[in-house]
């Protein structure tokens, strides 16, 4: 039987201030990657998320991205060096270290957010650098890869371990990079739709670009954003899909 992680990125919101429906969708994932201060999240809510993904036996991984609360971390920040770019990692993911320590849980993997991602998709320098902050902090932790981006060659060279993700609710660029949120249809709604791409996503080891290219690409796990509106039925909606298809829902297991 195939089996399939499905990860959300939760634990966006920031004080008084909520985004999207943690609880539902850790019901639903089997791994989470929670925001840590910099693009959204603060130290209650990323307690509030870790406590929660304990209690559902889902793991946890830090979900670090540019100091950007304002932008929600997807405004690129130009002209940081190497070391300022793996020092931002670090710092973030020790943030959730602690928190997750304080709450009897454990950081399994890192996941980058937003613009940083996207400029390390595409960007040796970027990609390396974050690769490096997680190995700092602890070459056992996973790092989540955009599949086929530069991300995997930056994993690779730092000998962490892998899982290359694939994204249920984003359209994909002929050259395997997601398109970008400032075009119309970057981000999908249709939890129908959804549903059975990731199915053909999951048996074929292949994304359908916008103009209808098929992109090999490796799938370990598949990411459902937490603020995508409609995000808790497009979740359920899938969930029953892969089901139906004979895929089990599993957290991802150690990559190479």
């Amino acid at each position: 039987m195939k089996t399939i992680d499905l990860n959300c990125d939760l634990g966006e919101g920031f004080g008084a201030w909520e985004m999207g429906n943690d609880a539902a969708m850790i019901d639903l994932a089997s791994s989470v990657n929670v925001a840590c201060g910099f693009h959204a999240g603060d130290p209650d809510i990323m307690r509030r998320t870790v406590e929660l993904a304990k209690a559902r036996g889902v793991s946890v991984g830090a979900h670090p991205g540019y100091r950007d609360l304002h932008g929600f971390g997807r405004h690129p920040i130009a002209g940081l060096k190497a070391s300022e770019i793996e020092n931002l990692v670090a710092y973030q993911i020790g943030a959730l270290q602690a928190i997750a320590t304080a709450a009897g849980h454990k950081v399994t993997h890192v996941k980058a957010h937003g613009a940083l991602s996207n400029v390390a998709c595409e960007d040796d320098m970027t990609a390396k650098a974050i690769a490096a902050g997680i190995k700092a902090v602890d070459p056992s932790l996973i790092f989540v890869v955009l599949a086929n981006s530069k991300l995997v060659k930056a994993g690779e060279e730092a000998n962490l371990p892998m899982v290359h993700e694939v994204f249920a609710d984003r359209a994909y660029e002929d050259d395997g990079n997601l398109v970008s949120r400032k075009k119309p249809g970057a981000v999908l709604h249709d939890a129908k739709v959804i549903a059975d791409r990731v199915v053909r996503m999951v048996q074929d080891g292949a994304v359908v670009s916008v103009t209808g290219k098929v992109i090999k690409m490796r799938t370990d796990t598949v990411c459902i954003h937490g603020d995508t509106h409609g995000a808790v039925e497009i979740a359920r909606t899938l969930r029953q899909a892969l089901k139906d298809a004979g895929i089990e829902v599993a957290p991802f297991k150690r990559g190479s």
